[in-house]
Parts: structure tokens; C-alpha cells; sequence
């Protein structure tokens, strides 16, 4: 069992024991906390510091999904082992992920960061601002554990802040929205407050967004490197190439990532859960269980979008993102399937018109 001086110098990283009740420790073994992940390696915290350790063949290869590995921010049993090499033996069960759909054709899966509290989404207030992409990252964390807090940067080079306030309050009904200087510890500090003593949270969103300087104001120190946005096209360069966890002075955790060039989703994920709850309530009210929302008769979602109380390009998201979850969500029979039965459609399509080509 952990004892209270434990107990202590690992609440500075976050560890909260009513997580994991009743946690047994192995006598040469050690609770920690993975702060770094690199290709050779990963970087461990014990509450006082921090070691170079790596993880044991089956919690890397030996797992179904690739974001059940090892990640920042996961809490592990760590051990000395191999002639002094430190080697993280166990995973302690994860109370959130932040997962995403891996890069390219494929169904394998990310885990971003585990055992966080917040998600704090990251949009510059510039030629980053794109409400559909903010939509996009708010189902992506529909399915984490987390809560979602909207954070707009660069608003001291906006003239219009409230308008944008209101445009992401209306896509995101009850989440937090700071519009913020990042450069500005005065201007953080409503964020800042928001972050209580032992909690995690995961900054996402694009390069070139504000997330390094975010977490540097928040630190209070120039941890992370900042970079220039070209002027071309208001797009940042990688400045942050790997994810690190760090510990803030008000006694929560912050975890800094790189840039997302695609926000890939999982199948897990709830619309409804994603502040798109106007738009699924609406839909019970169609006459038709089946309704598509495009000539059926009685549909609410399409009478909604007539008396202007919807609008037409979040309806558009709506449909979209719903396709996708369902594509993430097939199983490999099911995409097999699909795949014939696009094909078989294609061929008859063909050959319709090739016999209308011989008419």
C-alpha cells in the first residue's frame, strides 16, 4: 500500500488515490507517471524525478488496439531492472483516453493522452478559426472521458471576440469558452483557475494555434519553443514535435501536443454528447423513424432548417460526421462487405450504360 508521504509527492503529478483504491504495489516495484513518449523510449516521473525507462514487449506488442500501449499521461508500475535499465512493468487502469482514428487508410487507433480531466481546444482567432473543425474536435472528445473547454487565442488581435464567443457557444451549449491572449498570464488566468490542484489537461489543436505559448504562460516559464506563422496562408510550423506532460504552479498537470493535421474519428463517439443535441432531438420528432432529413414528409430537422432555426452548413457537419463514426464503427466483415457491395453497384452501373451505349 502507498503511504501518505507517497501519497504526497505524487499528488504533484496527479495522482488522485480514490482512482485506485486499494492499490497493491509490488515491494521492488514503484508508482509512476509517463510524462514523455519517444520512438526509443519513454520518460517516467516518480513525483520527485524524473528516469529514462522503457516498456516491457507486451504492453507494446502484445495488445488488440495500438492506443491500449503506453502513452503521456498514463500511471504505471515501474521497476529497475536489466542491469539498472528502468522498466515500466504494468499500466494501472486508465479512467480516460483521448483517442483518435491513426493517419491514412487504416482502422488502428492513437491514444493521445490518458487519465486526463480536461481537453482544451485550441483555435487561433485568425485564418485558423473554423467552426467546423472545432465541431470535429468536440466529437473526438465526445468519446475520451473528458471534459471539452473551448480556448480561443490571438484575441488581442481580434476586434470582434464576442461575435466569435457566440458563434462556438451556439455549436458547444454548455462548455466553457475562454477568449484569451496566450501571451498573457492576466489573460489566462480565468483558464488558468479552471485547472484545479490534481487534474490533467490535453491541449489540442493546430499547429501554429497558440498551444506552445498557451502552455508556456500557464507554466509560467519558456518550457516549450514557440514558432513564427507563415504569412501565406496563417499556417503554423511544428514547434512542438512530441507530447510532454508538465506540471503547472497551480498544482494541475498540462499535456502539450503537436499539431493534428487530421482529426481522424474512432466510432466511439456520441453526437449528442458533442453538442449536437439539437439537432438528434429534433430528429425524434420526424414522422418517419427512417427519416434521411431530405424529401421525406414531417421532418422536423428540414422544417427546422426552412424557419431558419438550423443552420444548413451545421446540418451538413451533422450528416457528415454521423457517416464517419458509422464507417469508424464497421468491423472488417462489415467493410468487406461494403466494399462488395459498392463494387456490385458500381459493375451494374456500368453495365446499364454500356448497353444504353449500344441502343
Amino acid at each position: 500500500m502507498l503511504t501518505p508521504a507517497d501519497i504526497e509527492r505524487l499528488s504533484h503529478i496527479g495522482f488522485c488515490p480514490l482512482r485506485w483504491p486499494g492499490l497493491a504495489v509490488p515491494r521492488d516495484s514503484f508508482p509512476a507517471r509517463i510524462v514523455e513518449q519517444h520512438r526509443s523510449g519513454y520518460v517516467i516521473h516518480d513525483g520527485s524525478d524524473t528516469l529514462d525507462a522503457k516498456s516491457l514487449p507486451r504492453l507494446r506488442h502484445r495488445v488488440e488496439h495500438a492506443s491500449e500501449r503506453p502513452c503521456v499521461g498514463d500511471w504505471c508500475l515501474a521497476a529497475q531492472r536489466h542491469g539498472g535499465e528502468w522498466m515500466i512493468e504494468e499500466l494501472l487502469p486508465r479512467f480516460s483516453t483521448l483517442v483518435r482514428g491513426a493517419a491514412g487508410e487504416t482502422q488502428s487507433r492513437q491514444a493521445i493522452a490518458a487519465n486526463i480531466d480536461h481537453v482544451l481546444i485550441v483555435t487561433g482567432l485568425d485564418r485558423d478559426y473554423n467552426l467546423r473543425r472545432i465541431e470535429r474536435y468536440l466529437v473526438l472528445v465526445s468519446a475520451s472521458g473528458a471534459r471539452p473547454t473551448l480556448v480561443l487565442t490571438k484575441a488581442d488581435k481580434s476586434e470582434d471576440i464576442e461575435r466569435f464567443r457566440a458563434e462556438v457557444q451556439v455549436i458547444a451549449p454548455g462548455t466553457p469558452v475562454h477568449a484569451v491572449n496566450a501571451k498573457s498570464a492576466d489573460s489566462c488566468a480565468a483558464l488558468a483557475a479552471s485547472l484545479r490542484p490534481g487534474e490533467t489537461a490535453v491541449l489540442v489543436g493546430s499547429s501554429g494555434a497558440g498551444k506552445s505559448t498557451l502552455t508556456n504562460t500557464l507554466l509560467g516559464a519558456e518550457a516549450q519553443a514557440t514558432g513564427a506563422i507563415r504569412a501565406s496562408d496563417g499556417r503554423g510550423r511544428h514547434t512542438t514535435v512530441s507530447r510532454a506532460l508538465k506540471p503547472l504552479p497551480g498544482g494541475a498537470c498540462l499535456i502539450d501536443t503537436p499539431g493534428l493535421r487530421e482529426v481522424k474519428l474512432t466510432g466511439d463517439e456520441d453526437l449528442a454528447d458533442a453538442g449536437f443535441e439539437d439537432i438528434e432531438t429534433l430528429t425524434s420528432d420526424c414522422r418517419f423513424r427512417d427519416c434521411r432529413h431530405e424529401r421525406e414528409p414531417g421532418c422536423a430537422v428540414r422544417a427546422a432548417v426552412v424557419q431558419g432555426e438550423l443552420d444548413p452548413a451545421r446540418l451538413a457537419s451533422w450528416r457528415k460526421l454521423g457517416n464517419e463514426i458509422a464507417r469508424a464503427g464497421e468491423n472488417a466483415l462489415q467493410r468487406v462487405q461494403r466494399r462488395q457491395h459498392d463494387a456490385a453497384m458500381a459493375q451494374a452501373l456500368r453495365d446499364v450504360l454500356k448497353k444504353k451505349g449500344r441502343k
